[in-house]
């Protein structure tokens, strides 16, 4: 009797620590975003902050930390409570930055643990519509007989619009010039107005101009057709494959991270992800679902920085930081 209830006693012991630990998520959750509010990644983390809400009855609190190539978003999380409680989107600048300054603060990889992504949007090359070139094939013969006489705008030098840019000049053995503009947005208003003959930039950017009949897409990257202009090729399709150049969404806690919240919200942002009316949302922001786990997203961020590198360095881009 006496060891049967010493044998209790122990159980309850051991057992009142783990129901002592309040259950994830416990209080609000901090959703860090590296960019301005009003743009695309906020826009997608107000649909899956609206979901989390709703499913664990716990505000999502976004919180834009726009500046200093994503360093002072980064920062902010790495210096949080590493509980879960705070999470960060981040984007194929991710990827991108520890290869055009190797000077940045923390390890890209080493200091942050991947949850899940969030989504992909591919890149779609268009040019002005006085260029004369109907097709891929037919501008890839352009190009090859006017080298370096074709300006095709981007974001900003280093930036996946420009990184696209010199993926294709590799692909196809021609050499647009990149013509930087500080965002995409002016970019694409010189392209409509001709002062540039093309541009890589994302369905939602493109569709209004290419559905005026202002510009004309020739090929998008990645395996599949983008859902808001179904008729534009992907790349393969159009002559030239191993065109895959496209900036995603993903969200990454501290590396000191427990498993346990970590893997409850990678779940969590999957089943988000299945469902009809979130992915309707993200196709009216031109972008699709790309759903990947911790183990395999940390494998991609990893595979993204290689990719990067062999175009970087193929293309010697530097930055004087």
């Amino acid at each position: 009797m006496a060891a049967a209830l010493a044998a209790l006693i122990t159980t309850i012991a051991y057992a009142l620590p783990a129901t002592a630990q309040p259950t994830y998520p416990s209080k609000p959750i901090r959703f860090i975003l590296p960019n301005a509010p009003g743009g695309s990644n906020d826009v997608v983390a107000r649909l899956v902050g609206e979901k989390l809400t709703a499913s664990w009855d716990q505000p999502v609190v976004i919180d834009s930390r726009p500046g200093g190539n994503n360093v002072i978003a980064a920062e902010a999380l790495l210096k949080s409570t590493p509980d879960g409680h705070t999470i960060l989107l981040i984007t194929a600048a991710h990827a991108i930055n520890p290869l055009l300054f190797p000077k940045m603060p923390y390890d890209a990889i080493k200091d942050f643990s991947a949850v899940a992504t969030l989504v992909k949007t591919e890149y779609i090359l268009v040019v002005n519509a006085a260029v004369p070139a109907t097709n891929l094939r037919e501008f890839i013969a352009l190009a090859k007989a006017r080298p370096g006489q074709l300006n095709a705008a981007g974001s900003n030098t280093g930036g996946i619009q420009h990184l696209a840019l010199e993926l294709f000049n590799m692909l196809a053995g021609v050499k647009l010039q990149h013509v930087p503009y500080k965002g995409g947005g002016p970019g694409m208003i010189d392209l409509v107005g001709g002062q540039v003959q093309a541009a890589f930039n994302n369905a939602i950017s493109v569709m209004p101009h290419v559905r005026t009949g202002k510009i004309r897409a020739l090929g998008v990257g990645g395996d599949s057709r983008v859902s808001v202009l179904p008729g534009i090729p992907t790349f393969a399709e159009a002559g030239l494959p191993g065109f895959n150049a496209s900036n995603w969404f993903g969200v990454v806690m501290p590396a000191r991270a427990q498993r346990t919240p970590l893997q409850k919200l990678a779940n969590e942002i999957a089943r988000i992800q299945s469902l009809a009316d979130f992915r309707e949302k993200l196709a009216l922001q031109g972008v699709e679902p790309f759903v990947s786990g911790p183990d395999v997203f940390a494998a991609f961020i990893k595979t993204e920085m290689a990719k990067y590198a062999r175009i970087i360095k193929s293309a010697n881009i530097r930055i004087e930081h």
